[in-house]
């Protein structure tokens, strides 16, 4: 990722984008990928979601477990190396490469599925 700051975008363009919290349930190494990890998230009344993230090579699928993140609930989506994402969480990320990674969470309990905004 670049330092430069990406083109602006107007509040309505921001506002598409569905940020909810997720209380991450499961989490295994994807079985055909080192750098991705497969998670089980409790995003409420929207139901558990399979999401993979590039995160193996920065936490541990187990201590993942619990924590509760901020998932991009409305990306469209995709497959990974065989297994469907659906959805993202956020991460802070230092370096191009990557050199550190730290997934965002929040810092009181909130439930599942709750906007983030």
């Amino acid at each position: 990722m670049s330092d430069e700051l990406k083109p602006l975008i107007n509040y309505e363009q921001f506002a598409a984008v569905d940020l909810r919290a997720g209380k991450i349930l499961e989490a295994s190494a994807h079985p055909n990928a080192d750098k991705l990890v497969v998670l089980k998230v409790d995003l409420g009344p929207l139901g558990v979601r399979q999401v993979l993230a590039g995160i193996r090579a920065y936490y541990q699928p187990e201590e993942l477990v619990g924590k509760t993140v901020i998932v991009v609930a409305n990306l469209a989506p995709r497959m990974m190396r065989g297994l469907e994402s659906q959805g993202m969480i956020l991460a802070g990320v230092e370096g191009e490469p990557a050199t550190h990674v730290v997934v965002s969470t929040l810092d009181k309990l909130v439930a599942p599925g709750s906007h983030v905004q």
